[in-house]
């Protein structure tokens, strides 16, 4: 390579090769997939969505310890980023750490619990726990981060590895559940069982120096850990369930149901998700409506939480049209998620519902729809960081509405719910609510206080442009304040 090639660097813009590897993704081109997000990368090295794009392409390509470092490398400058999190989690669960990818599914339900993939994740690894340890009671965790489970599951997989290396003996009453995993691999191991016993043949070696038996038994200890792998993954029963039901959903539906339903339709929005958060509105909506189309044909049967999955795309659906602008349509789509979810009594749907319908009121100049919404929804809320932005939320409602009471009241919730969290991000926002509202009120110096505290915080949080914002307006007000006296 010349000195002018190498000076040259990517000839293309970050966002081009970013959006050429989403491309090469929906291809299943993931090898190309993952030089666009490689060299996107070059370009912006720490950039977490891509990060997460690139790891998601690693574990297509099975490639585990690759997609968990790029996981892990996406949470470096913040361990709350949800897709981070969820990305990690996957790579856990591939790399058969179902215990540790518990933990992470859970932190991201805890964050984000408006999203289906989350509690499909906790449901999953719980399951393959249960199959190891045998114990539902062990499994149990709890959002405060309850770890006590893994004194219980130590050395569920330790197990599995020493049973693995009685090589050359038959799995007895297990052998029909091997043979059923393992599927057409199953005569390889049989094969591989017969070389054993074959003694001139085990005692030589190949050309690198490593010797036959050795080989041979690796390949029967692999087979043996993802006998063990996918029962976790799935028990026997389920999956002679899903076989029965696919076969006689075969005539009744114009499409065949994939294999595994669930992951299909989490893989599916999982690629709206990433559409949608990259800006790519109008192919994520796209995405959306095909596979709500597919989603109603098929029965309950083949996807018990229908009902849940049509919610999501609603909701899905009315958020990309929020963004390209068409709002009445985006209100529809809320609503039908809205009345999906109170047939369902989905308490986290309805919850989501109501928070894009109070989004949509408010973005069209409908404050006190919004308000009753939103009002609606606060039973609902869980985590402090929800409760900070929905009462700041509605607190900017009223300012709009000239309440200016209200407006204080909510703002002062909107700082505790933020202190008690220790978000300097809706301390700063809900400081500036209630600075507005003295001022609004004619409560100068209490004004001056809050934006103070305000200043303080963007300061922090290193916001320059707030910080100058801020300053300016608090030194006009007390410049005010003394031409008073």
């Amino acid at each position: 390579m010349s000195d002018n090639e190498e000076g040259q660097g990517p000839k293309s813009t970050f966002s081009t090769y970013v959006a050429e590897g989403d491309q090469l993704f929906q291809k299943g081109e993931y090898v190309k997939a993952i030089e666009s997000f490689s060299t996107a990368l070059s370009v912006q090295p720490d950039d977490k969505n891509c990060l997460v794009a690139r790891s998601r392409c690693y574990l297509k390509l099975g490639d585990a310890e690759s997609a968990l470092k790029d996981a892990e490398t996406s949470l470096k400058d913040n361990k709350d980023f949800f897709k981070g999190l969820y990305q990690k989690a996957e790579a856990l669960y591939t790399m058969g750490d179902f215990e540790f990818a518990l933990v992470y599914y859970h932190r991201g339900n805890k964050l984000r619990p408006e999203l289906q993939e989350f509690r499909l994740g906790i449901q999953k690894a719980q399951e393959a726990i249960v199959n190891s340890v045998g114990s539902p009671s062990s499994v149990k965790l709890e959002n405060k981060g309850d770890l006590s489970f893994f004194h219980k599951s130590n050395g569920v997989r330790s197990k599995h590895k020493r049973e693995s290396k009685k090589h050359g003996q038959k799995m007895g009453k297990n052998e029909k559940t091997a043979k059923e995993l393992l599927g057409e691999l199953y005569s390889d191991r049989e094969y591989l069982e017969k070389l054993l016993q074959d003694e001139d043949l085990i005692k030589g070696k190949i050309r690198t120096g490593e010797r036959v038996q050795d080989l041979i038994v690796g390949c029967i200890s692999y087979l043996d850990t993802r006998t063990a792998f996918w029962q976790q993954q799935k028990p026997i029963y389920a999956r002679q369930r899903d076989r029965k039901l696919m076969q006689q959903q075969w005539n009744r539906h114009l499409h065949k149901p994939p294999s595994d339903p669930t992951r299909y339709v989490l893989d599916s929005l999982e690629e709206i998700d990433t559409a949608l958060s990259s800006g790519n509105t109008d192919s994520g909506l796209k995405k959306a409506r095909e596979l709500m189309k597919v989603v109603k044909e098929w029965s309950g049967e083949v996807l018990p939480n229908k009902r849940e999955v049509l919610g999501n795309l609603h909701s899905c659906i009315g958020n990309a049209l929020m963004d390209l602008g068409n709002m009445d349509k985006a209100l529809h789509h809320h609503e039908k998620d809205l009345e999906l979810a109170k047939k369902g009594n989905l308490m986290d749907s309805k919850s989501r519902a109501l928070d894009n319908i109070g989004r949509v009121y408010a973005r069209i100049g409908k404050f006190q729809q919004a308000i009753e919404v939103w009002e609606e929804k606060l039973p609902l809320v869980c985590g402090g960081l929800e409760k900070a932005w929905l009462f700041h939320e509605i607190g900017r409602c009223y300012l709009e509405l000239k309440r200016y009471s209200e407006a204080r009241d909510y703002g002062s919730r909107s700082l505790i719910a933020a202190d008690d969290i220790s978000d300097e991000k809706w301390q700063l926002n809900a400081s500036v609510l209630m600075a507005q509202a003295e001022l609004k009120l004619g409560n100068y110096k209490a004004c001056v206080l809050h934006f103070e505290g305000a200043l303080d915080r963007a300061k922090l949080l290193q916001d320059d442009s707030a910080s100058e914002a801020i300053q300016k307006l608090s030194e006009n007000i007390v410049y005010i304040l003394g031409q008073c006296k």
